[in-house]
C-alpha cells in the first residue's frame, strides 16, 4: 500500500476518476488515480500540505471534476476496485510520476510544458506532466 486511507477516502478516489476520466475508459481512470496519489504522497511544489486523498481531491482550484454529478454519485464496484488497485500501487504509464493532467481542445495536441512542468506523455484525450527527477523525491 501506498498511502493509508480510509473507506470514504477509496470512494471519493473512485468518484473523482470517474468524474475526470470516465470517457478515457478503464485505464484512464488508473490514470487520473495516479495522479491524485503522486498528490497526496508528493512532499513539494503545490503538494506540500496534500497529506491524504482527501486532500488532493480538494485542494482548490485542481479538479473540475468535483462540480459534476458524475463526482456526486456513488461509485460502482468497478471504480471501487479501480481506485483500491491505484491504492495498492499500481501505476500506469504515463501517469507514473505525474502530478498534473488536462484535456486539450479538440483537435489539440498536449503543449510540451504546462505550468513549467515537462510532458510526460498523453492517454486518449488526457496530457500528463512530471515534475523534473528531483523537484519532488518521494515521486521517484
Amino acid at each position: 500500500m501506498l498511502i493509508n486511507y480510509t473507506t470514504k477516502e477509496l470512494d471519493l478516489l473512485a468518484r473523482i476518476m470517474r468524474a475526470e476520466a470516465l470517457a478515457e475508459g478503464n485505464l484512464g481512470m488508473l490514470m487520473v488515480g495516479n495522479v491524485v496519489v503522486n498528490r497526496s504522497i508528493a512532499n513539494c511544489l503545490t503538494f506540500k500540505n496534500v497529506r491524504s486523498i482527501t486532500d488532493a481531491v480538494y485542494q482548490k482550484n485542481q479538479f473540475a471534476g468535483i462540480n459534476g454529478s458524475l463526482f456526486q454519485a456513488s461509485p460502482t464496484t468497478l471504480e471501487k476496485n479501480l481506485a483500491e488497485r491505484v491504492l495498492r500501487g499500481e501505476y500506469y504509464y504515463p501517469a507514473t510520476h505525474a502530478l498534473w493532467f488536462y484535456a486539450p481542445a479538440k483537435n489539440t495536441s498536449c503543449q510540451q510544458t504546462w505550468y513549467d512542468q515537462s510532458l510526460a506523455g498523453s492517454y486518449k484525450n488526457h496530457c500528463f506532466y512530471r515534475p523534473d527527477p528531483g523537484t519532488c523525491q518521494e515521486l521517484y
